[in-house]
């Protein structure tokens, strides 16, 4: 993908459903991610079913963190049907190890998997029991979750020489410095 110019961040979801019972991206993530001349690939795990204790879940991601290779928790719920995964444990494994993880998902679910709605009609006003436990339950969202520095105010000091950016993250044009 690089040869064909590709210079984004790469994201190589697991086999398996994304579920990697198999461990063939566990246990071959780091020839993967060396492989990348840009180290710009990141690896995304579904943890449902499979993950069902907390040894599990911590076995998988200690180890990418503890090769330093970047990984998220790209789909978990609070229920499935191959299985009862363990969301706290997710949840803590993920704040104490600094990976990123997404609830899956917002609305709209069908064929016997609605139970992983954490809205009701895409209404952020009515949260499921599910979605109450991913915004507001420990671990979760709303605790954990910072806003990115892009949209945040940045002090007028004339010091940094960065772009100054719009709060969609997008460059100005204004840029900072205290060179003439």
């Amino acid at each position: 993908m690089r040869a064909a110019g590709f210079g984004h961040t790469l994201m190589v979801d697991a086999p398996n459903w994304g579920q990697d019972w198999s461990f063939t991206m566990r246990d071959n993530a780091g020839k993967v991610f060396a492989a990348d001349p840009e180290r710009n690939t990141v690896f995304s795990i579904h943890m449902y079913g499979v993950f069902d204790t907390a040894a599990e879940v911590n076995d998988y991601l200690n180890r990418f963190t503890s090769q330093k290779l970047p990984v998220v928790v790209g789909e978990f719920g609070n229920d499935h049907s191959d299985g009862n995964p363990d969301e706290d444990a997710v949840m803590a494994a993920a704040q104490r190890l600094g990976v990123g993880y997404l609830g899956w998902s917002w609305s709209g679910n069908g064929g016997g998997v609605e139970y992983l709605d954490m809205a009701t009609g895409f209404d952020a006003s009515r949260l499921t029991g599910w979605g109450r436990r991913v915004f507001d339950g420990s671990d979760g969202i709303r605790q954990t979750a910072r806003e990115a520095g892009v949209f945040g105010s940045v002090p007028d000091d004339g010091s940094t020489g960065e772009a100054v950016r719009s709060p969609t993250g997008s460059a100005t044009g204004a840029t900072r410095s205290t060179r003439t």
